[in-house]
């Protein structure tokens, strides 16, 4: 039975994880990172307004077909 440190997926997935590391220590990674988050919570908060104008708006329809009823 071979041992785990003879095995190459073991040496394949130490070499992955330490270039992993020195990936998410760098600089410009960070950046990019902060960068798309920025980016969806400015998206969620452009949908978020989007979707209270079309409910308000659905709002006022429906007031409107009210009123016509009445």
């Amino acid at each position: 039975m071979l041992s785990i440190f003879q095995d190459k997926r073991f040496w394949i997935g130490v070499a992955c994880g330490v270039a992993g590391i020195a990936l998410v220590k760098t600089s410009t990674f960070r950046k990019g990172c902060a960068k798309v988050i920025a980016g969806g919570l400015k998206l969620k908060e452009d949908a978020s307004e989007f979707l209270e104008t079309v409910k308000e708006d659905v709002e006022d329809e429906k007031a409107a077909s009210s009123a016509k009823k009445a």
